[in-house]
């Protein structure tokens, strides 16, 4: 595979579960091994320039029994550039207070976060994204089953971290919003890029069927 994305794009990234969508994603992340070449990021290899990267995985990842507050979790955001020893500043309190009223979690700062519905787990994983002020977000299905409410919130703040010229790749299944909410597709099936299909029908031969 041989693609480059431009800063501030927007890329979707299509095709079935196992299509390589979130292999992809861990990779330019610097999380993966990248099998066969290399992948760079701003010019440096994937993985050098970590504090530029913001990573959300599939809430299915997390332990969400953890024992752990809405606000301390998003605050681990800023660790990138506090370190782990180093204790938050007022600065970045006001950075997670400003972003959990952004994506309606103030109330929730508290809570546990086993507590929450699906969708609030949902924007707490990207409040924390949020937090890490990067120039490269990396969204691993971000709008997978939740609410009415939580994507019309995280589909504006997609909108304007993208008027502020940040890069998005994420991994989707939501193909209503590639042509008003994308800038470019990437389509995968079996770890490879694949021509576009003619039509998003379901099952699709050329993506190997939808899921």
């Amino acid at each position: 595979m041989t693609c480059h994305i431009p800063i501030g794009a927007r890329i979707a990234l299509i095709g079935t579960n196992g299509a390589g969508k979130s292999t992809l994603i861990k990779a330019i992340a610097g999380l993966l091994p990248a099998s066969s070449g290399s992948i760079r990021v701003y010019g440096q290899l994937a993985g050098a320039c970590y504090h530029r990267i913001a990573y959300l995985p599939q809430r299915s990842q997390i332990d969400w029994a953890f024992p752990i507050s809405v606000q301390r979790l998003v605050t681990t955001g800023r660790y990138v550039h506090l370190g782990w020893l180093r204790r938050p500043r007022a600065r970045d309190a006001k950075l997670v207070a400003e972003t959990l009223d952004q994506l309606g979690l103030r109330d929730l700062a508290m809570h546990q976060i086993g507590q929450l519905s699906g969708g609030q787990q949902q924007r707490v994983l990207l409040a924390r994204a949020l937090v890490q002020e990067a120039d490269l977000l990396l969204l691993d299905e971000p709008l997978a089953a939740v609410d009415v409410k939580t994507q019309e919130i995280i589909t504006d703040v997609f909108r304007q971290l993208h008027r502020q010229g940040k890069t998005l790749i994420i991994a989707t299944h939501d193909y209503e919003q590639i042509e008003t909410e994308f800038d470019g597709v990437l389509y995968l099936r079996d770890g490879r890029e694949i021509p576009p299909p003619d039509t998003f029908t379901f099952p699709n031969p050329n993506l190997g069927g939808l899921a």
